[in-house]
């Protein structure tokens, strides 16, 4: 049996359809697709992300996204401009993406 192509496991905004089936290495070509190499800091949030989902059963929005990682490592990495160093664009969406969550809500 053949791997499936990523696409394949996309739903139609193009974010995994099925979370289970998440790993490091969907992450990383997630990642690719947006011209980002994963780093050790890109996975302390991607790991965070997919707590909060755990959590509250959704994926955040970007204020949500930058209130919990600021409660779970503090103001230096909790702020809009560090998560858009690691996730340009929109930190919730494109992080949701590589983390392997739904699309959040308010994402356009």
């Amino acid at each position: 049996m053949t791997k499936p192509a990523l696409m394949d496991l996309c739903d139609d905004n193009g974010f995994l359809a099925d979370r289970s089936v998440w790993s490091t290495e969907i992450a990383t070509e997630f990642a690719a697709l947006e011209d980002i190499v994963l780093s050790e800091a890109h996975w302390e949030i991607l790991h965070l992300l997919r707590a909060f989902y755990d959590q509250y059963d959704d994926s955040p929005a970007n204020r949500a996204l930058v209130n919990y990682v600021k409660r779970h490592l503090g103001a230096k990495k909790g702020n809009s401009l560090y998560l858009m160093s690691l996730f340009p664009g929109s930190p919730a969406r494109v992080g949701s993406r590589i983390a392997g969550l739904p699309k959040p809500k308010n994402c356009l």
